[in-house]
């Protein structure tokens, strides 16, 4: 295998400003203890495919509802690779966890980002059988996985992003 990325935590205050937005109410001192308690994606086995991202928080989700997620994290890869988004297989396959883009792609650009190219994730439990999605702090509620892609003879792509969710305004 060929090690192309690294993950990083984002700066307390990128965390801090991403979390109060959905997560109201926590103190600076347990918004500290939260961001210092971020796990890294990991791979669970060494045939893994996809890195398990981790919840920074816990949180309920009742069918038919969504929540965007801060990971917390943001994803240094070499370019010409793209970091494709999924939900865990075990929580698509019992709650129906949908990511509410279908499949999330992070580009290599995105970690320049103002942003710091924060990894944010909004998800929607669509179950049929009435279902709520119980996520724990710490607990892998989202997969990535690292894809080598190819641009056409005639590209001539020159912008330069900053920003991510739709920012390159095409």
């Amino acid at each position: 295998m060929r090690r192309i990325a690294r993950f990083h935590k984002v700066s307390l205050q990128q965390f801090l400003s991403a979390l109060e937005e959905v997560f109201p109410g926590y103190s600076r001192e347990e918004v500290m203890e939260i961001h210092a308690a971020i796990r890294l994606p990991e791979r669970a086995t060494k045939g893994s495919a996809g890195y398990d991202f981790f919840s920074p928080v816990a949180f309920s989700l009742m069918p038919g509802a969504s929540i965007k997620v801060p990971t917390g994290i943001r994803a240094e890869m070499e370019e010409g690779w793209v970091l494709k988004l999924y939900p865990r297989s075990g929580l698509g396959f019992k709650y129906r966890l949908q990511l509410n883009n279908t499949v999330g792609i992070i580009d290599s650009d995105y970690f320049y980002s103002d942003n710091e190219g924060h990894i944010l994730a909004k998800i929607t439990n669509d179950s049929r059988e009435e279902r709520t999605v119980e996520i724990q702090a710490g607990m892998g509620f989202m997969q990535g996985i690292f894809l080598e892609y190819g641009i056409t003879m005639d590209d001539d792509a020159r912008g330069i992003r900053n920003g991510g969710l739709g920012s390159t305004t095409i």
